[in-house]
């Protein structure tokens, strides 16, 4: 039985050996993230961290856990910036707002999956335009849902948070080691 990480995410493999929990495998699935016409932000992330988990070939007696983050702001999809243009319209628009933050865990063992989504609500606070064309410069709006991650430097914008900052960061810790050993994947050495 191997544990295989659907996902590309450092932060993913950080936060899961917190647990106690070191993949055998790191397999990101490649899939289309488009969201569908209308589809509303937590559905969408359920349905991404699904399809992951099922793009991800693996052994019947394996367990694949994949994961989804998704920023919104009200039913707008703030998704992975394609460019810095588009990172600093999704800063523009967080900037001194309220937003939610939508992790959504599967895992697949065999046939059988099991699935948490898990909302925080998060507030940024107002970027003025030196902080915010120094964070463009920085790039560490790359490859981050909303073009930001709480653990990074963009932490040092958010004044307030309401929920889980582990699911903000990637993975729900508390779901993800609850799912795992439903799945019968040993947490902190326990099963």
């Amino acid at each position: 039985m191997k544990l295989i990480l659907g996902s590309g995410s450092p932060r993913r493999k950080e936060l899961l050996a917190v647990l106690g929990v070191i993949p055998d495998v790191i397999c990101p699935p490649d899939i289309d993230e488009t969201p569908h016409r209308g589809e509303l932000p937590r559905p969408y992330c359920r349905r991404m961290a699904r399809e992951k988990a099922l793009a991800i070939a693996a052994a019947p007696e394996d367990v694949v856990l994949c994961a989804d983050t998704t920023v919104a702001m009200g039913r707008r999809i703030l998704g992975t910036p394609t460019d810095r243009a588009q990172a600093e319209a999704f800063l523009t628009a967080l900037s001194g707002r309220r937003h939610r933050v939508i992790t959504a865990v599967v895992l697949r063992r065999g046939g059988r999956l099991w699935q948490r989504a898990v909302d925080s609500r998060v507030r940024m606070k107002r970027l003025g335009g030196p902080e915010l064309q120094g964070y463009l410069a920085s790039e560490d709006w790359r490859g981050k849902a909303g073009a930001y991650s709480i653990q990074g430097a963009a932490g040092a914008f958010i004044p307030w948070i309401s929920g889980s900052h582990s699911a903000i960061a990637g993975l729900p810790l508390a779901e993800t080691a609850g799912l795992l050993q439903a799945a019968g994947w040993p947490v902190w050495g326990v099963p």
